[in-house]
């Protein structure tokens, strides 16, 4: 069970790669399809293998290989927008945590907007402190609620009701 577990992992990692190159910049932070790749990792991996997935992807961007959205390697931690990707990490973990398995599409909508809060808890105190501390920069937060987090709400509600509405699916076609 163990190798199914590790190539999904695998798999995951690759997507959320993949997705992070599908981009429209809005200001510092792009929308990319990543979460979306993120929940469904968290739904059909659950909350262990839904976060290696996501941490394997930020390991591999961080030893260098340009997998992140501005290239890779370990100085990309001076990034504004690195905590959204560590946040992916956790996000990955507690939609697996609440999805539990083969959720329906409703516990699924709860569980990754559960896991966006943590994205967003995660992602944006992270960039004001790399705003003020490295960057010299202090951001209101406003402003930073503007550059990080509301603009993005809209595509992510669509990503969230993608995720319930592709993962019992893909669930389904899994089990076969």
């Amino acid at each position: 069970m163990k190798a199914r577990e590790l190539t999904f992992a695998a798999l995951f990692a690759a997507l959320t790669a993949a997705a992070a190159f599908l981009r429209i910049p809005l200001g510092p932070v792009a929308v990319t399809p990543q979460f979306l790749i993120t929940a469904m990792a968290g739904v059909i991996l659950g909350a262990k293998w839904g976060a290696v997935s996501q941490g394997l992807y930020v390991a591999l961007g961080l030893v260098g290989l340009p997998l992140f959205t501005m290239g890779g390697g370990f100085g990309y931690v001076l990034q504004p927008t690195f905590g959204f990707l560590l946040g992916l990490i956790a996000a990955a973990a507690v939609i697996g945590g609440i999805a539990k398995g083969r959720a329906a599409p409703r516990r699924i909508l709860l569980a990754a907007l559960a896991g966006l809060a943590v994205l967003y808890l995660i992602g944006l105190p992270y960039m004001a402190l790399i705003y003020r501390s490295y960057l010299h920069q202090d951001i209101p937060l406003g402003k930073l609620l503007m550059m990080g987090c509301i603009p993005f709400l809209p595509f992510d509600a669509v990503k969230i009701l993608l995720t319930a509405v592709l993962c019992p699916i893909l669930q389904k076609g899994l089990r076969r």
